[in-house]
């Protein structure tokens, strides 16, 4: 496999599993898997991912990275551990809620900046259930992956103002011209609940 275009469901369920895996042997030794020669080989082009835990009260953990910087299978390592353990909004998972928590695996495209001539137009470049976001102003920096605006039913114009207070600017900072926005695609795959049938979400 070479690209993000060529990935099947059987290809998203191995991820969603293997990240599983990641969290649950880390949980048991403190240590970071070494993958198997397979999945290297399936997986060795590089690409963005975020790793997604959720439970019966809603998110539990979230953490990734957007930019092709890396070989899909270490991102994927970094992001699961970072995802159940370094999110700063939640406490680290614990063994006894493996059990109760749903994995979610979301593969990007390259971000891709968004150039207007009046920001007043950045709402008609992006849509809804299409993209995610990265908002910029400064050393601030914000990202919304294209599940989340699906999930809150939101406008392209509330879109964007959501992913400005992510990046701790105002609501309508992407109507200044100092502001830079970047959009992506993702296909998410995610179990349908804990440790179970692993689905293609049509957003």
């Amino acid at each position: 496999m070479e690209n993000y275009n060529q990935l099947s469901i059987e290809d998203g369920e191995i991820l969603v599993k293997t990240s599983r895996i990641i969290v649950t042997e880390f949980l048991k030794n403190r240590t970071k898997i070494a993958l198997d020669r397979k999945f290297e080989s399936n997986f060795s082009f590089n690409s963005g991912i975020f790793v997604t835990l959720n439970n019966a009260l809603g998110l539990r953990g979230c953490i990734g990275f957007p930019h092709p910087k890396k070989k899909m299978l270490d991102v994927l390592i970094e992001a699961s551990v970072s995802a159940a353990f370094e999110d700063p909004r939640f406490p680290p998972v614990k063994s006894e809620e493996l059990d109760q928590i749903t994995f979610g695996v979301t593969v990007l495209t390259q971000p891709e900046e968004i150039h207007v001539l009046d920001p007043k137009t950045y709402p008609s470049k992006i849509k809804v259930g299409r993209d995610g976001l990265i908002v910029k102003n400064g050393f601030n920096s914000g990202l919304l992956l294209p599940q989340v605006p699906i999930e809150y039913s939101w406008t392209e114009e509330e879109f964007l103002g959501h992913t400005c207070e992510k990046a701790g600017l105002p609501w309508d900072s992407w109507k200044d011209k100092e502001t830079k926005v970047q959009k992506f695609e993702g296909i998410v795959f995610k179990e349908e609940i804990p440790k179970g049938k692993v689905i293609k979400e049509e957003l």
